[in-house]
């Protein structure tokens, strides 16, 4: 930890060099978290190299892209998601 003052008299303190902390000090970001990142990205972007050109703009991950990336976790898990019923189809758009 390096701890600078500002003319002003505050403090900040600067952790590991300014690096990322979390991928410098500590485990970083577990393989469960990224291995969904990185199919999120590539999917992602296959998404907009197929459909675009999009205009300059935040945009949301397609759902279907977000289902398939967890539906693929899930199976490597060996999980699975279940369909909704009717009932509760019902229930939650009510």
């Amino acid at each position: 930890i390096e701890e600078f003052t500002l003319e002003d008299g505050r403090r900040l303190y600067l952790l590991g060099d300014g690096r990322l902390v979390n991928l410098v000090l500590g485990d970083g970001h577990p393989v469960e978290i990224m291995d969904i990142s990185f199919a999120l990205q590539g999917l992602t972007l296959r998404y907009i190299a197929e459909n675009g050109p999009f205009s300059p703009g935040l945009y949301p991950v397609p759902r279907a892209i977000d289902e398939e990336v967890a539906r693929m976790k899930l199976e490597a898990l060996g999980a699975r998601i279940d369909s909704l019923s009717p009932a509760q189809r019902e229930y939650l758009e009510g």
